[in-house]
């Protein structure tokens, strides 16, 4: 699955026809979020290649467990979605994901913040003794 993030200004309909223009032989289907890709290993490891160094942190892949067309999932065929709200979750946090590796080409060092302080048992009684008052 080669899938977009909201935040790129590519569409699946760009991504697929650039996929086709590679002249590779694998199989292109083109989604809501992306592209599904299938075929000899080294030819979808050359498609992803190819297709990120378009939005290089805008264009995300993942495995997908079922081919593409396969009845058991495709709508075509009144197969059930039950990974799509995963897909749409991630989707969404893509731009995070995004922001961040912009934020990291740019040399920003994002601090991680500092540990939450412990509540002293004398203000952790304070506050029981108010609330059961």
């Amino acid at each position: 699955m080669i899938v977009i993030a909201p935040s790129s200004d590519l569409t699946p309909d760009q991504v697929a026809r650039f996929i086709h223009s590679l002249g590779l032989d694998i199989n292109i289907k083109e989604t809501c979020y992306g592209t599904n890709i299938e075929g000899p290993k080294g030819q979808v490891r050359k498609a992803l290649t190819e297709v990120r160094k378009l939005d290089p942190n805008r264009i995300f892949s993942k495995v997908r467990a079922f081919p593409i067309g396969d009845e058991r999932r495709c709508r075509a065929h009144h197969g059930s979605r039950p990974g799509f709200n995963q897909v749409e979750k991630e989707w969404k946090d893509l731009s995070m994901i995004d922001a961040g590796l912009c934020a990291a080409d740019r040399g920003e060092i994002c601090e991680p913040p500092p540990p939450p302080e412990k509540l002293p048992v004398k203000r952790l009684r304070e506050i029981i003794d108010e609330v059961t008052k």
